[in-house]
């Protein structure tokens, strides 16, 4: 249980997340969207250091702060997207998207609605929580995900791959004009196509 002091900070915490949250999808301009981002994951971050779960809070400040959300804003703010013209189309899938809205809100219902803490929960744990001054958080984590838990990191990791590759295919453009490499071409050149010969008459070289 939190103290006194710890329960406000729990509050002042998860109140300032729960708004960034909401602003993330209310903001009309993308970098004060991925800017909100940020400071839910700095939030969320307090709030694991507040359990005692110091690691989850730097990797959460570290990757996704220092890396992902960085990359984000960089992205956001190199791209040339024509906004506007987004939010035209987005009214043609409006109608499917509040079905899968009103379909995730009532699943969401009916589990909260029927979730209640087991009182033998405690006796299920199949690895207990060692104590701090015999087993850091750290190690007591990377414990159960790389022995109990390795194959569903190693999917995880695949899934991120094929999402990176995803993401390259969709934002590639390809534009007129521009020379690219081809190394296909280059591994199949012979010295007969890959050195031609001219005979320059005198005073006409470049």
């Amino acid at each position: 249980m939190l103290s006194g002091l710890g329960a406000a900070f729990f509050y002042l915490f998860a109140f300032i997340l729960v708004a960034s949250a909401f602003m993330v999808i209310a903001a009309r301009n993308p970098v004060h969207s991925v800017l909100f981002l940020i400071l839910a994951f700095f939030n969320a971050a307090g709030l694991f250091l507040l359990v005692g779960a110091e690691f989850l809070a730097m990797i959460l400040l570290i990757v996704y702060v220092g890396a992902v959300m960085v990359l984000f804003l960089f992205v956001v703010m190199m791209l040339d997207v024509d906004f506007a013209e987004m939010k035209r189309g987005a009214l043609t899938y409006a109608p499917a998207g509040a079905l899968i809205g009103i379909i995730l809100l009532a699943e969401l219902v009916v589990v909260l609605g029927g979730y209640t803490f087991s009182p033998n929960l405690a006796s299920t744990i199949a690895h207990p929580i060692p104590a701090l001054a015999s087993r850091t958080n750290t190690a007591a984590l990377g414990d159960i995900i790389y022995t109990d838990y390795i194959y569903y990191f190693q999917i995880a990791g695949l899934v991120l791959l094929v999402a990176m590759i995803g993401t390259i295919v969709l934002t590639l453009r390809h534009k007129a004009g521009v020379k690219r490499q081809s190394i296909a071409a280059q591994v199949a050149r012979t010295p007969a196509t890959a050195i031609e010969i001219r005979k320059v008459k005198t005073g006409e070289g470049v």
